[in-house]
């Protein structure tokens, strides 16, 4: 009876360290909140003064600075006054990080050199511009540019330019007038 009870206690043992070591591997192996669902992600294309130019794949709700952070991080001759690093990022979206002096080059979101009267010469990004690239677009005040920034705020990242539809104020020939002005 002794080496009945013994050999009961050792299959007990040896149990609860067989379980412990599963949870303990679950845990190293599964990051913290995994819940075994897939995570959403956007893939975005980063180009310009940054240290690895390319595709990636972030997840769901990442901001422009993590998107360039990937990327290796901005270069020395980056100008980042010029990038909004927390806006929100967009699938199929592309983040340009421009170079310090680059006279000539427009980015998406900016209305391009002090010369340009105020007419975007590349498209305005929906998802990053501030309130002013917004006013630059024609037939777009301040208040309807607020519009636009209070819609992306309540309403995340624009994935479509047809969203603008349902920015008060945005009827479908005003639509219409901003669809090649425009990217999410």
């Amino acid at each position: 009876m002794p080496e009945l009870l013994l050999q009961y206690r050792r299959h007990l043992l040896a149990a609860a360290v067989a379980l412990a070591l599963l949870l303990l591997a679950a845990r190293l192996l599964l990051p913290a909140g995994t819940t075994g669902a897939p995570r959403a992600r956007v893939v975005v294309d980063v180009v310009g003064a940054v240290r690895r130019p390319g595709l990636y794949r972030l997840e769901q709700g990442s901001r422009i600075a993590d998107a360039v952070s990937r990327a290796g991080g901005a270069t020395p001759k980056a100008e980042l006054a010029q990038v909004n690093l927390a806006a929100p990022l967009a699938d199929g979206e592309q983040v340009i990080v421009p170079r310090r002096g680059a006279s000539g080059t427009a980015v998406p979101g900016t209305t391009g050199s002090p010369s340009s009267a105020g007419t975007p010469t590349a498209p305005v990004q929906l998802s990053t511009a501030t309130l002013e690239q917004l006013d630059s677009l024609p037939g777009v005040g301040p208040a309807t540019a607020q519009k636009i920034l209070d819609y992306r705020t309540k309403h995340g990242a624009f994935s479509s330019v047809d969203e603008l539809d349902a920015v008060p104020g945005i009827g479908p020939k005003r639509l219409d007038q901003l669809r090649d002005l425009v990217v999410p």
